[in-house]
């Protein structure tokens, strides 16, 4: 069956085309390819973002094209347009075919036919859901409620975005399969100041889900005093000091260092080059005894899931690391095609004018057998990280870089005072062995996570129960 019914006049609408022509124009410019496919996607999104006491900025875009992509071994022709017609589609057809030299007849492994895939989210369009004077009420009354919560806030930002995407992806094996996609984000940040010092505090979440959840009180509440509370203990924090030492990541967000610092290197494209730190290393041992991680797009309604990826394949369940050793990666077509692999659904692209790439869906590691209480008591002199901010890593060598905003020094197994200014510095494989502890509360985030990759953003979640890591270097303002 396809995932949407229906809904496929959306991109027929005012133009010269239908199912069978599509067909017939992708069959006859993937004539001879490897692979390849029409990716057709139609998106509404909005943005109002409430700063000071006053709406700053609404915005409302409408979106809509195409990409055709050919694929002959490990070459690519890729052609898109923000119009959708026969012509322009043929335009694109030509352009594509371009790369016909050097076909070496790898078979393909799309699957042909129309997807099955159970849909994991919603179709409602959240943007037509809840009027635009219901929106601001709310940021209105989240800005009212902060400040009603503490004399030292002086200045609240709400923002709230909504995303509707419909996809249809028509490949040159038959494969013919539709998503409609959508996607909320409401966030909100607090600064407060207290004689003469002034510091921030943010929360957020989202997912692939109506705003209904965030319209109501309870949900909008909790988000607000989360921002609050952060802030204000923002205010008792004071200079990190610096040095190697163990750290204990709290559940949830903090998985973030697992995506950046392990999960890249685990996608298809840099080890089918031999670029990634893990290349070749399948069957090996590269984390610590207990460590078991793995990629899911098919968790219902969270933000990095997808019922099918940007190729039209269905996600999965992929353990990457299990108990220490390597046993996969995350594929999109062309990875799996030339590494030998099964698809694993993670094929995906910011939008129409990209060419999908292997990225991660919702990346997370499984529960160990230690209590939280347990793995902090263990700790004599070091730091325990709730939240983070930016961070970078390199793949070829693993190596990255974090900042924490949120922390915490731990002394005598006891959590301590806020600390600010602290940034972990280290290398992906090297913490993964050093993981000594692993705890039996695995979270997953809020859903605030956007990950970016050759000039593409698109949406992920991340995950881990609560975790010790030996001897990583902080970096901060006191020695």
């Amino acid at each position: 069956m396809t995932l949407i019914t229906n809904r496929d006049d959306i991109f027929f609408t005012n133009s010269d085309l239908d199912e069978k022509k599509i067909a017939g124009l992708v069959e006859h410019s993937l004539d001879g390819m490897d692979d390849g496919e029409l990716y057709l996607e139609y998106c509404q999104s909005e943005s109002l973002v409430y700063d000071d006491g006053t709406l700053r900025s609404s915005s409302f875009d409408t979106s809509h094209g195409f990409g055709l992509r050919s694929v002959i071994g490990d070459t690519t022709g890729y052609a898109y347009a923000s119009e959708i017609n026969e012509a322009a589609i043929k335009r694109a057809g030509e352009t594509v075919q371009a790369v016909k030299s050097g076909h070496n007849g790898v078979e393909n492994l799309t699957p042909k036919g129309e997807s099955s895939a159970k849909p994991l989210y919603t179709d409602i369009n959240p943007l037509h859901e809840v009027s635009f004077n219901n929106k601001l009420k709310l940021l209105e009354n989240i800005d009212s409620y902060v400040r009603s919560k503490d004399s030292r806030v002086k200045q609240v930002s709400v923002s709230l975005a909504g995303n509707w995407q419909v996809v249809k992806i028509v490949n040159n094996q038959g494969g013919n399969v539709s998503d409609i996609r959508p996607l909320v984000r409401l966030n909100v940040s607090v600064v407060v100041e207290e004689n003469g010092r002034m510091e921030s505090g943010s929360f957020g979440g989202g997912g692939r889900m109506a705003y209904e959840g965030y319209i109501e009180e309870g949900n909008w509440q909790r988000f607000a005093n989360l921002a609050l509370e952060k802030a204000l203990t923002n205010l008792r924090s004071v200079p990190v000091k610096a040095g190697q030492m163990d750290v204990v990541l709290a559940p949830g967000w903090p998985g973030i260092i697992l995506h950046e610092a392990v999960g890249h290197s685990l996608e298809g494209d840099c080890n089918r080059k031999g670029t990634s730190t893990f290349s070749g290393m399948i069957g090996q041992r590269i984390a610590a005894k207990g460590v078991t991680v793995v990629d899911d797009g098919t968790i219902a309604n969270r933000r990095g899931s997808l019922t099918v990826d940007d190729e039209g394949t269905p996600t999965k369940c992929t353990t990457l690391i299990e108990d220490g050793i390597l046993v996969g990666y995350m594929h999109d077509r062309l990875s799996a095609r030339i590494m030998g692999q099964e698809l694993t659904g993670n094929g995906r692209r910011e939008s129409y004018e990209y060419q999908p790439l292997p990225r991660m869906t919702n990346t997370y590691m499984l529960n160990g057998d230690k209590q939280p209480d347990e793995i902090i008591a263990s700790v004599k002199d070091g730091l325990y990280c709730v939240s983070f901010g930016g961070g970078q890593v390199d793949t070829t060598s693993g190596k990255f870089v974090f900042s924490a905003s949120e922390a915490y020094r731990i002394v005598d197994g006891k959590i301590a005072e806020p600390v600010k200014g602290a940034t972990l510095i280290g290398s992906g494989p090297e913490s993964l062995k050093n993981i000594s502890m692993i705890g039996n509360d695995m979270a997953l985030d809020e859903g605030i996570g956007t990950c970016g990759k050759d000039g593409q953003g698109v949406p992920v979640g991340v995950g881990q129960p609560t975790i010790r890591i030996n001897n990583i270097t902080v970096g901060g303002t006191e020695v």
